[in-house]
């Protein structure tokens, strides 16, 4: 579970996003990031459970993300991201792929599955295990309690042409114009403070593990 303070030193830190005030609490800082530890130890026995390719060795300390972001070629020049990341990689750390992503922010918390941005040649084998398998997709994102869940999988972001080796009149064109494969829960900062909130993420990982099955086999 996250903890009142971890949430509390979040609310701060967007209005107080400066090295001074960072480095005045970077001690809370640590105590929060330990709670994120903490939480990614839990998470990640139970999410092997659900989905094997999830190492049960993973490092916890190596799953949540830095806090600290990368201004070189942003406008925004804020040195602290305002959330807590937790990556749980299925291919391995920084291999890409469908994998698992928990961020923790006051009033924007949320588990996600699948692929973000595939890299071109990942995402021209999506589309073509989508051209083949269709309905096996459809089955899965169409799904009623999937629906309720993680929403309308089509309202992602679409390419605005239709992808070469395509035509308009494809039955799943609206699926093949998808820039990422990707599903997003939200939860309340309540539900986040829960003591079965590394359960809950478990019980929605299990949900979108026939996604991941699905996508994997497309880049494998």
């Amino acid at each position: 579970m996250i903890q009142p303070q971890t949430l509390t030193f979040l609310k701060e830190l967007v209005d107080n996003n400066n090295r001074e005030w960072f480095q005045a609490n970077k001690e809370r800082y640590d105590t929060a990031r330990e709670n994120l530890i903490a939480l990614t130890t839990s998470l990640i026995g139970k999410v092997h459970k659900v989905d094997p390719e999830v190492s049960p060795d993973l490092d916890p300390k190596k799953c949540v993300m830095r806090i600290y972001r990368d201004i070189r070629f942003s406008k925004n020049k804020t040195p602290y991201k305002n959330n807590f990341g937790v990556s749980l990689p299925t291919l391995g750390p920084k291999l890409g792929g469908a994998e698992y992503y928990l961020q923790i922010q006051p009033g924007n918390s949320f588990i996600a599955g699948g692929y973000w941005m595939p890299e071109t040649e990942h995402l021209k084998a999506i589309r073509q295990e989508i051209d083949y398998n269709a309905a096996e997709l459809k089955e899965i994102i169409d799904e009623p309690g999937f629906v309720k869940l993680f929403g309308d999988f089509r309202a992602q972001e679409q390419l605005k042409t239709i992808p070469r080796d395509y035509s308009a009149d494809n039955e799943n064109i609206e699926l093949l114009k998808l820039k990422s494969f990707v599903v997003f829960h939200k939860f309340t900062d309540k539900e986040v403070q829960s003591p079965t909130f590394a359960d809950d993420i478990a019980v929605l990982c299990a949900r979108i593990y026939p996604l991941n099955v699905f996508l994997r086999r497309a880049i494998s």
